[in-house]
């Protein structure tokens, strides 16, 4: 079982360069919160010498994300933007001493918005936006290109893998063959460059569908476990939160129509309220769309660096109370 690293746990408990940077002149913003992860990366950049000043950031997204983003700033301060450029998701996991397997894809995310922010500083095009028919991953909205980067930059050669670093497969599962065309494609090119053995590649059909959505649910599973042993819960604003905090879907889930399940989370937003107000904060409900819990945040809650670690305090509280894996989506 994968035990999170002290680091791992250090820069979730206490994340270095939270916040919003005023005077930031870079910015890169990747993922989506309908998604379930996202990343905004402010930089301070010197125009004489090009040196990153200052480093901040915004996640919505699990400890590992959290944790992942945090680490990037406290690389990249100090740098020049050639050197930044060279640094590697790679490099994040290493400095936070190793992530799990499928947490892999939370370095990644800081890479993208580090590229993504300087992009922006210089003038150039690094869409997050996907263009028609670019999108691969529905579920998690990953697009061809970031999937193709990722297999080059990790010499990834399994589907496995390519869901551990990018998500993409993660859910239904529908883009498994054009994840698998992706990837047989890209190792094909890598070894007509050298960058891989002809043995290490991926061939198309070689991979048991089935079999891999067995695993995935026996992964997820497994993911549960040890995030509910990875440390006590902390509390914040009167709500508990585990790192990397797991998706606590019961055995079985009740049976209830929209209006009765409105009506819970109702009561459960209200019960929370109190500890939000107390910080000078609050949460208000918007909508119910499925298993989508739309709410608006307002006072002290809006902008502040911990808001992530409140929705997904909110989100615990509302799994509790209906005992669905619900999502919780920040509207303004």
């Amino acid at each position: 079982m994968w035990d999170y690293t002290d680091k791992v746990k250090e820069y979730f408990f206490d994340p270095k360069n939270a916040g919003v940077l005023e005077e930031a002149n870079a910015v890169g913003e990747v993922g989506a919160i309908a998604c379930g992860d996202a990343l905004k990366l402010m930089l301070s950049i010197d125009p004489e010498t090009e040196t990153i000043t200052a480093a901040k950031f915004q996640t919505f997204g699990c400890g590992s994300a959290i944790a992942s983003s945090s680490a990037l700033t406290e690389i990249i301060i100090g740098k020049t933007l050639d050197e930044a450029l060279k640094i590697t998701n790679q490099d994040i996991a290493d400095f936070l001493g190793g992530l799990p397997p499928e947490k892999m894809h939370c370095s990644v995310m800081g890479y993208e918005a580090l590229q993504a922010a300087v992009a922006h500083y210089r003038g150039e095009e690094w869409a997050d936006d996907h263009e028609e028919g670019a999108l691969v991953c529905k579920c998690f909205g990953i697009d061809a290109a970031m999937i193709e980067r990722t297999i080059r930059s990790n010499e990834l050669t399994t589907l496995e893998q390519v869901t551990n670093y990018t998500k993409a497969g993660g859910g239904c599962m529908t883009c498994f063959e054009t994840l698998e065309e992706i990837l047989a494609k890209t190792n094909a090119a890598m070894v007509d460059e050298g960058l891989i053995a002809v043995k290490e590649a991926y061939s198309s059909g070689s991979t048991d569908v089935l079999a891999l959505k067995k695993k995935s649910r026996e992964d997820k599973i497994r993911a549960r476990e040890r995030a509910s042993a990875a440390s006590a819960p902390i509390q914040i604003s009167g709500l508990q939160l585990k790192p990397d905090e797991p998706d606590p879907a019961p055995a079985k889930r009740p049976v209830m129509t929209t209006l009765q399940k409105v009506k819970l989370v109702e009561k459960a937003i209200e019960n929370i309220r109190p500890f939000l107000k107390a910080d000078g904060g609050d949460c208000e409900l918007v909508d119910v769309d499925g298993d989508a819990v739309y709410v608006k945040l307002s006072g002290a809650c809006v902008g502040c660096q911990m808001a992530s670690h409140t929705i997904s305090g909110v989100r615990q509280k509302l799994v509790d109370a209906t005992g669905m894996p619900l999502r919780v989506v920040p509207v303004s």
